[in-house]
């Protein structure tokens, strides 16, 4: 996790809570002492199932069975848990929770106060991710738990489930006393061999990983400047044993990072460019590069096209693409991440004052390319062209990714939910699409529609930042002139930037949506199987 503490301007960010400690036995949830409650996968029986555990043929309900401990559990509590479902009315579909309440402990643990039945629908990943952020959520405050649920599941259900429980438990505070009921401290995943610690350790990773992201894009903007966002980078390079590379202000116009200077250049905190650098164990000359760039605006009043005051309410997460690059450069060592990468953030306040950037201003990015500013608000894509177009020419990738909360064309598009993509190579398209699936951040590919380039003409300029039209795809168009002939894919995750309320591992908040995809396929045994060139 990122240090919960860093002063700026006299601002202390508050003690952080932290996810739930996990641990594995072999034994089963009623046998492990000092929990307070114990959790059981309710399953949802096939037609043909006649195991004992059914409900009776004349209920007319779904029939149901319980997982392992449940028939011990019920023998020493005297209670039969599943005439409790039949009596609750439980469905077994995914993330239900059926309670009972256990007020004198048991005959074996004295600590025990709960039992929950914990619906697991049909075992898939979706399915174990859910369950997992119900039984976050159903046991906040408490200390302990022992739980069966992920034994009813293979490798990949067992991490969807901690996953889930561990983004399902996330809380950010900044008040004058400590949340009154943090994350349960402890879980026992019961009915597990030694031999799924690695797929333990892989969990626990991608959902730090969407913690850390979330973590980061919640913090006020009254702390969060450019340079604090690069302290926080340089934290977890130390931490996950990543070279590290922070440009400043000065460094920054020497080296002609026009875009980045332009947009940073009005604010009392000044712009910075994070660079990150993992290479996995054996790597050698000819082991392929990624190049992560995430969007590093630290708050975006839109500048002089300033916005509305009700739509700069969430701006402090306009860092986001930044916060998911910063996350999933610390844990792909964790993921077993084959390739080299470099993260990529380019960081910045879009402020108001008397140096700020004018519609009608030409910036000159680095590498030379210059684009008309008609809009200030349209910051995003000005300091990423410059991280794109220096990574193109520098580090000479396989592959560049970049990550944005770009466009409300998107949100326009999608709601809030669903990311949007562009991708100029159709093999990088298919393995972010299948690592989306897998890590259950749904993504739907947009056109990179040529017919719109001259939305983003100008007369003065070698581009327009903001011509109208289809705005989420005119961004991308943008965008593309700066990656040259690279494989290269856009992820707009404005649209799911934020999320509106709780829903199964989103909580109300910043996302960091898009973490856990990346690490889905840059953890995988080959990412850039098929890509151009690669």
């Amino acid at each position: 996790m990122p240090p919960t503490t860093a002063p700026t301007a006299g601002h202390t960010l508050p003690t952080q809570v932290t996810p739930p400690g996990f641990a594995l036995s072999d034994l089963g949830p009623h046998a492990i002492l000092g929990v307070d409650v114990v959790a059981l996968p309710v399953l949802q029986a096939d037609e043909d199932d006649r195991d004992a555990g059914e409900r009776r043929a004349d209920d007319p309900g779904p029939r149901l069975l319980l997982g392992p401990g449940a028939e011990e559990l019920s023998e020493l509590l005297g209670v039969d848990l599943i005439a409790l479902l039949e009596a609750e009315r439980a469905t077994g579909r995914a993330g239900e929770i059926t309670r009972l309440p256990v007020p004198l402990g048991g005959p074996d643990n004295a600590e025990l106060r709960s039992v929950l039945l914990v619906g697991t629908g049909k075992q898939s990943p979706t399915d174990l991710r859910r369950a997992g952020a119900a039984l976050a959520r159903a046991t906040k405050g408490r200390s302990a738990v022992a739980t069966s649920v992920p034994a009813v599941a293979d490798s990949a259900g067992l991490e969807a489930f901690v996953v889930g429980l561990m983004l399902g438990s996330f809380v950010f505070h900044w008040k004058s006393e400590p949340p009154a009921q943090g994350p349960v401290e402890r879980v026992v995943l019961t009915d597990l061999p030694d031999s799924e610690a690695h797929v333990l350790a892989r969990a626990i990773a991608v959902g730090g990983a969407g913690w850390r992201a979330r973590l980061l894009a919640t913090v006020p903007s009254n702390l969060k400047s450019p340079a604090w966002l690069a302290d926080q980078a340089v934290a977890a390079a130390e931490e996950a044993g990543l070279a590290v590379r922070v440009w400043d202000e000065r460094e920054l116009v020497a080296e002609g990072f026009g875009g980045i200077v332009g947009v940073g250049q009005a604010s009392a905190t000044p712009p910075r460019l994070i660079r990150l650098d993992y290479t996995p164990d054996g790597a050698s000359r000819r082991t392929p590069t990624v190049v992560l760039v995430g969007k590093g605006i630290t708050f975006d009043t839109g500048g002089l096209s300033i916005k509305p005051g009700e739509a700069m309410t969430t701006m402090k997460r306009d860092m986001t693409g930044g916060a998911v690059v910063i996350a999933t450069m610390a844990a792909l060592g964790a993921v077993g991440c084959p390739v080299r990468v470099v993260g990529l953030v380019p960081a910045a306040e879009n402020a108001v004052s008397g140096d700020s950037v004018r519609p009608g201003d030409v910036l000159r990015h680095w590498g030379g390319r210059t684009s008309e500013v008609t809009n200030t608000d349209a910051e995003g894509r000005l300091v990423m062209a410059d991280a794109l177009a220096y990574a193109a020419a520098e580090i000479e990738p396989a592959a560049m990714v970049d990550v944005a909360t770009l466009t409300g064309a998107m949100k326009v598009a999608l709601g809030q939910r669903t990311g949007g993509y562009f991708a100029n190579d159709d093999a990088l398209a298919g393995a972010l699409e299948d690592a989306a699936e897998s890590a259950g951040e749904p993504f739907w590919r947009f056109p990179l529609a040529e017919v719109y380039e001259e939305k983003i003409a100008s007369k003065v300029a070698d581009a327009d930042n903001a011509g109208g039209g289809p705005g989420a795809i005119t961004a991308a168009l943008f965008l593309q002139h700066f990656v040259g002939d690279v494989p290269w894919a856009h992820l707009d995750i404005a649209s799911a930037g934020d999320a509106p309320s709780d829903f199964h591992e989103w909580t109300a908040g910043p996302t960091g949506f898009g973490a856990r995809t990346l690490l889905a396929w840059l953890g995988g045994d080959d990412p850039l199987a098929g890509v151009r060139g690669a």
